[in-house]
């Protein structure tokens, strides 16, 4: 395919598989894995050690820095959100930028860049959400579909839901080994 991908949000549990299985399977141009953790940038930049990734730190709330790094790209991955649903309670300013502003971001300038597709993640728990995490998901979810009828078919816009991954980070399976340790599993 030859293609340059973005990945928001590259260096989670999803955004290193669809990096692992892009590399393998697609033949891309280049990858951009975008997203805020400098380690963990580091450690998936040694774990594939392929020229054809290129981090890049920065947030989907910050639209100069994201402009940057879709520049030229024909795919973008959006996978980059605040997931812990404990966290977006207690945050839900923080929840709020970085799930639908952040968004609108990846959306207005996918469209402005003429990227070809973009897939934005989002989660069973947008469906009858009933906290603030899936809330997000869900207004993220209404939001790849108007910016759909902005894009004039140029820049085609798909949302995909996910469950909870098995042994991602976070993960109930990863806290039930943890706790398995100590002999007790709440």
């Amino acid at each position: 395919m030859n293609d340059i991908w973005l990945i928001t949000g590259g260096t989670g549990s999803f955004g290193q598989k669809a990096t692992e299985i892009i590399l393998k399977e697609c033949n891309p141009t280049a990858i951009r894995i975008y997203s805020r953790g400098e380690l963990l940038q580091s450690q998936m930049e040694s774990k594939f050690n392929d020229n054809r990734l290129r981090f890049f730190i920065g947030d989907v709330r910050d639209r100069d820095r994201l402009n940057l790094a879709m520049r030229g790209c024909d795919i973008v991955i959006h996978a980059a959100a605040l997931k812990r649903v404990e966290i977006a309670e207690y945050n839900p300013r923080e929840c709020l930028l970085t799930n639908c502003t952040g968004s609108i971001n990846v959306f207005e300038i996918a469209i402005e860049n003429n990227v070809s597709k973009i897939i934005a993640l989002s989660s069973d728990k947008g469906c009858h959400a009933v906290n603030l995490y899936g809330m997000t998901k869900a207004v993220m979810e209404r939001l790849a579909i108007q910016y759909n009828t902005f894009s004039r078919g140029k820049t085609k816009i798909s949302c995909t839901r996910w469950g909870n991954i098995l042994s991602s980070r976070g993960s109930v399976i990863t806290i039930f080994k943890e706790q398995a340790k100590s002999g007790e599993i709440t």
